[in-house]
């Protein structure tokens, strides 16, 4: 087994820009919600819960995109999907709701104009 030593010693000068050397991208190596976006999915998230419709989240953050599930039972597959792909910046927008078979609610440039397709009563189930 081999192990790697990992300096964790800051750097002298912080202002110093960082390095890129040949072969190397300046990509992030994961996406995520900034604090903004994650309150307001939170926000549409508690008023959900609260008229007892999910009952548990989880959030990945992959390399190309992150995902904010949404489930019924924490037993269950997730019911919603709200993905940020930044790759969709400049197309058709980063933000989409995504339906339990992959069918894409709606997708757009701003979060909440995405996120109002939970404000519709046509989920509710009769």
């Amino acid at each position: 087994m081999s192990s790697k030593i990992v300096s964790l010693k800051t750097p002298k000068n912080p202002n110093e820009p960082r390095r890129i050397f040949a072969g190397q991208k300046n990509e992030p190596s994961q996406t995520a919600f900034d604090r903004r976006e994650l309150s307001i999915i939170l926000s549409v998230y508690g008023q959900m819960v609260s008229q007892g419709e999910w009952k548990d989240y989880a959030m990945d953050f992959l390399k190309d995109k992150a995902v904010f599930s949404v489930f019924r039972r924490a037993t269950e597959h997730p019911l919603y999907r709200i993905e940020k792909t930044p790759a969709l910046r400049d197309k058709q927008g980063q933000f989409s709701v995504i339906a339990p078979g992959g069918l894409i609610l709606k997708r757009g440039h701003d979060l909440r104009t995405v996120l109002r397709v939970f404000d519709k009563q046509r989920f509710k189930s009769v």
